[in-house]
């Protein structure tokens, strides 16, 4: 299952949430969420300095990883930036794979 690395930012009212809510209540929540697409949470922290919380999450495919960016985003309360992962094995083969590359200028 590919793995995605999300990072949230709670706006203001987000943050007044969590704190009404919990962090282990609002790390319920999500995980509800994110098992009810199918998806699998690897890692949950939350986090000090540009972003509020770090998952891990492990879902069947991209469009799945997308869906939740999306849905936690659309709520206006978080910014979520979502960034697909590549095991060492597969960065191996993309390194591997010839590709035909000309750089602007060439």
């Amino acid at each position: 299952m590919p793995k995605f690395l999300i990072q949230a930012a709670y706006t203001g009212e987000g943050l007044r949430g969590i704190m009404k809510d919990t962090a282990s209540g609002r790390r319920a929540a999500v995980t509800r969420m994110i098992e009810g697409a199918g998806a699998r949470v690897e890692s949950f922290h939350y986090s000090l300095g540009d972003h509020d919380a770090v998952l891990i999450v492990d879902a069947p495919d991209n469009v799945t990883g997308a869906a939740l960016s999306l849905a936690a985003s659309a709520s206006g309360v978080v910014r979520t930036s979502t960034t697909a992962l590549l095991t060492v094995e597969e960065m191996d083969e993309a390194i591997a794979k010839s590709v035909d590359y000309a750089p602007p200028g060439s």
